[in-house]
């Protein structure tokens, strides 16, 4: 709804975004970062865009679709599509449709392969950013300094990128519901969830307001590398 008009004839992920769908941008990001067998959109809201565009592949990587007659949340959404994907074994990377990031994501596997605790699940958290410029002030209440939205120390959100072990999650995960509610609080009870902290670009496009700010970042990327 905050991304309307965009979104009236088509899904979030075809929003487009400096010239591309969001979606392209993080397919194109999977694929440098890691080896990309298959990809499964779960999707809902007029997927059937979704499907003409991408088709069966994209770049070479099979496509598929998950589809839900109604909404599942997010852990039912997951279930579905690991489902889709045949119940693998082993790891499934999972997105939301709405990150943007710079995260050297093979890095973010490696360690969740590594963990001596065997987690279940890796979570991505990114750092809280304040929603409002913050004013610093000394102790006779002068105004010292300005900051524009800045990010909250040691205060971490769900940056929406996950490593599941799909064998484990798999039967932790609701037919109806979100794994963020119900999923997740069970592994982190068990110490099976362990954390991926990053501090580098991260940004969700959920309003016209963070596609514009998603769009000046992106460009500035591609003048300091050049592209």
């Amino acid at each position: 709804m905050r991304l309307r008009p965009l979104t009236d004839d088509r899904p979030k992920p075809l929003v487009p975004l400096a010239g591309r769908p969001i979606a392209e941008w993080q397919m194109d990001w999977l694929m440098e970062s890691c080896e990309l067998e298959e990809v499964v959109f779960l999707c809902g809201y007029k997927w059937e865009r979704l499907k003409s565009h991408f088709g069966s592949s994209y770049r070479g990587v099979k496509v598929d679709y998950s589809v839900e007659d109604e909404p599942l949340g997010t852990g039912g959404a997951i279930k579905n599509g690991l489902r889709n994907l045949g119940t693998p074994t082993g790891n499934v990377l999972v997105t939301n449709g709405d990150i943007l990031t710079s995260l050297p994501l093979r890095k973010m596997i490696v360690a969740h392969e590594a963990s001596m605790t065997r987690p279940a699940a890796t979570m991505l958290l990114a750092p809280f950013r304040s929603r409002f410029g913050v004013i610093r002030i000394d102790r006779d209440n002068v105004v010292r300094t300005f900051e524009e939205k800045p990010a909250i120390p040691d205060v971490w959100i769900n940056g929406g990128i996950y490593v599941l072990n799909a064998r484990k999650v798999l039967k932790l995960l609701p037919t109806k519901g979100d794994i963020e509610k119900e999923t997740f609080p069970k592994l982190a009870l068990e110490g099976s969830l362990l954390a991926y902290p990053y501090r580098g670009f991260w940004t969700l496009v959920d309003s016209i307001k963070d596609l514009q700010e998603a769009e000046r970042q992106i460009h500035v990327t591609e003048s300091k590398t050049g592209v």
